[in-house]
């Protein structure tokens, strides 16, 4: 890894290299660059989230603008105008898909499988996923649209096609996740992958390698299935403890409560041999032959949520419904900014966004993102950034 190896708090993986993005906004990537897919253009600064396709990266920036870099074989590089107003990103294989503030997806790259022409009405969207040669994405009424590359059904969604709350896709699955905590998966099932063992309930996470599926439940435990072949589905003991999942082609991660990582599977590459000091996890994910993990650098309680100058006060109430304040000290003038993110670092609402005047400022939030939406419940970001500062602390919203 890159030195320093400090600050990150968001990481991904590609078909041959790897993403980190630091505390600052800037994106680390190490791993092969034949196409330039580690040189991201300059300034390279202010990211929260970013997707990697097969040669090729994009990153959104907080001002609702998408960057791309390497592999332009297809067009994968070149973001429709207006580049503006983006809220989530996701990359396939030679496409990429965005997401903007009212709802809508822009595609663009690679189409030989129509996987960027999004289907009609293009509207009402909250989430976006990319697998292979497909795309999915999640309505605001709880529905899955999903397009593109056909061949292993990966695009039929099963019926009822309602009450899901998140996708996911393996290169050639689809999975949703429903509100009642069960999970569906659909696409390429040669080793099982799509046959979730029962009882199919209780799960809050979910995540699809090349032939295995995994997912966590609400008290702890992990579930795995479909291919066994390098023990990818053989459970650490105690298989308790859990959080959150990964899986990639052939090995498992999972991330347990005291912010250690267990992995399992194939390890030619050494993905399964978490380094020390295996603590102070808050992320994982798997690529295809290694593992990333991110530690707790950035999330800060809001005990520590205070830089030289600029205070920001615990949001009251906290939990809350239907609206909680955000309040902050500024020590002097200048551009502020303030945002709504969800754990993954998708933002969902711009509360702020100019110059401010010494002194306290009050913000509300009712829970809601840029169009209006009510927000189910669950954690949140608050993202204060004041000039070149930035503090975030988490709100938790219940109904």
């Amino acid at each position: 890894m890159p030195v320093p190896n400090t600050g990150f708090r968001a990481v991904a993986a590609g078909y041959a290299h790897s993403l980190g993005l630091g505390n600052d906004g800037y994106i680390v990537m190490w791993g092969s660059d034949e196409d330039g897919q580690c040189n991201p253009p300059s300034p390279e600064h202010d990211f929260i989230a970013m997707d990697e396709g097969f040669r090729h990266s994009l990153a959104l920036s907080a001002d609702g603008s998408i960057v791309t870099w390497g592999e332009n074989g297809h067009g994968e590089a070149i973001v429709p105008a207006p580049n503006s107003s983006f809220t989530a990103v996701a990359a396939g294989f030679y496409f990429n898909l965005g997401l903007k503030q009212n709802g809508s997806i822009v595609g663009w790259g690679g189409n030989a499988y129509g996987q960027c022409s999004v289907p009609a009405p293009n509207s009402g969207f909250t989430a976006v996923a990319a697998g292979a040669y497909h795309s999915v994405a999640l309505r605001a009424n709880g529905s899955i649209a999903a397009w593109g590359r056909n061949d292993n059904g990966q695009c039929n969604v099963p019926t009822p096609n309602s009450g899901f709350v998140a996708v996911a896709t393996g290169p050639y699955n689809s999975l949703g996740l429903r509100a009642d905590g069960s999970i569906v998966v659909w696409g390429l099932n040669t080793s099982g992958q799509c046959e979730v063992p029962q009882p199919n309930a209780g799960f809050v996470a979910m995540d699809c390698g090349l032939s295995h599926g995994v997912g966590v439940k609400r008290d702890g435990t992990v579930v795995a299935w479909g291919s066994n072949e390098f023990g990818q589905c053989d459970l650490p003991t105690p298989a308790t403890g859990f959080r959150a999942v990964a899986a990639g082609y052939l090995h498992t991660l999972g991330l347990k409560g005291d912010g250690s990582i267990a992995a399992w599977g194939f390890n030619a590459y050494g993905q399964c041999n978490v380094p020390g000091p295996n603590s102070g996890f808050v992320r994982v994910a798997a690529g295809l032959y290694y593992s990333l993990g991110l530690r707790n650098l950035v999330i800060s309680d809001v005990a520590s949520g205070s830089l030289p100058g600029i205070s920001f006060e615990p949001c009251r109430p906290n939990p809350f419904n239907p609206t909680t304040t955000i309040a902050f000290t500024l020590p002097a003038p200048g551009p502020v900014r303030v945002t709504v993110h969800d754990l993954g670092g998708r933002l969902l609402r711009v509360l702020a966004d100019g110059w401010l005047e010494a002194g306290r400022h009050q913000l509300s939030w009712r829970g809601t993102d840029a169009a209006e939406r009510p927000l189910a419940s669950g954690v949140y970001l608050c993202r204060l950034q004041a000039d070149a500062d930035v503090l975030t602390q988490r709100v938790t919203l219940l109904k």
